[in-house]
């Protein structure tokens, strides 16, 4: 199978398109405040820089960006303010006369705060499912989403689209791990996400938090990480501390698994992007238990072992 124009980058699925010029050779891609370009017809110019009325440019609910660091915006602004948009937006027609955002909301909210009256666009054809893979390419790969509005764009992807792991992977580059993994932050309780979603605990720390059983502990754990600055090695010994009290107050359950096994279950989770425990007795026979949430993370790892039900 082709590798998808996404795994190419943002340019290949937009097809490599170059903004039509002028009768004059001159590209319209800087809007200047107090100082706009000439209009140009939309109806007429498909493809080409056009200046349009910021406000007819609104953002999509499809955009998978949910957190816009401040300080980064407001440098934007400024730069904005000087030098106009050197780069013109995405968007694609909508019913009502206005144009949708594909691509470019940093520079739309950054215009807006500059107080621009108008803004450069390319317009372009695009159903739900581009537009959305469009917003996750242009992320990735120009804007480096945090963790957390990664793995909700992966999640938009399968779940509005009815895509498997490994196709919503392939539609923006990655591996396969990869997707799982960043769905994996999405069982966090949601304080816990924020703290992810802002710098305060990293991916390392998320995932050894996720080894904790209730809700209770790990929003307990992950204060403690960020009030003691602890390292992703110190959480992880926390977290098998922790484990293996639990293990010890229940004597019906088995013990605590050795510390192979441990790196055992730990890979498996990440391969499967499940909970996953192993259990044996003497570390030569045992089971393993993979758990799953609904009927479509059934499908999803029933589709990881290729294995098909009639």
């Amino acid at each position: 199978m082709a590798k998808s124009a996404l795994g190419r980058g943002f340019g290949a699925l937009m097809g490599d398109r170059k903004p039509k010029t002028s009768s004059n050779n001159t590209t319209v891609q800087k809007t200047t405040p107090g100082k706009p370009e000439a209009k140009t017809d939309p109806a007429s110019s498909r493809d080409a820089v056009l200046n349009v009325p910021i406000e007819r440019v609104f953002a999509s609910r499809l955009q998978p960006r949910k957190h816009f660091i401040k300080e980064s915006l407001e440098e934007l602004t400024q730069s904005i303010r000087e030098h106009g948009i050197m780069q013109p937006l995405i968007v694609r027609k909508s019913s009502d006369a206005r144009y949708e955002l594909i691509a470019g909301e940093r520079r739309l909210r950054a215009g807006k705060a500059a107080g621009l009256k108008e803004v450069p666009v390319i317009i372009i054809e695009a159903d739900d499912r581009k537009a959305l893979e469009l917003m996750m390419v242009e992320n990735l790969q120009r804007e480096n989403l945090n963790p957390i509005d990664e793995a909700i764009g992966f999640e938009q992807l399968i779940r509005e689209f009815k895509l498997t792991q490994e196709a919503a992977a392939a539609r923006v580059g990655k591996g396969r791990v990869v997707v799982a993994n960043a769905l994996r932050l999405l069982k966090l309780p949601q304080s816990v996400q924020i703290m992810v979603a802002d710098g305060r605990l990293s991916v390392g720390h998320a995932k050894a938090i996720l080894s904790l059983e209730f809700v209770e502990d790990m929003q307990a754990m992950a204060e403690r990480v960020v009030n003691g600055k602890l390292s992703v090695r110190e959480v992880e010994t926390l977290v098998a501390r922790k484990l293996d009290k639990t293990a010890h107050s229940q004597p019906k359950t088995p013990p605590a698994p050795n510390v192979h096994l441990r790196k055992v279950e730990e890979k498996l989770r990440e391969h499967f992007g499940t909970q996953v425990k192993v259990k044996s007795s003497d570390g030569e026979k045992g089971s393993l238990e993979i758990q799953f949430y609904s009927k479509g993370d059934l499908n999803r790892l029933l589709d990881i072992f290729s294995v098909s039900i009639e």
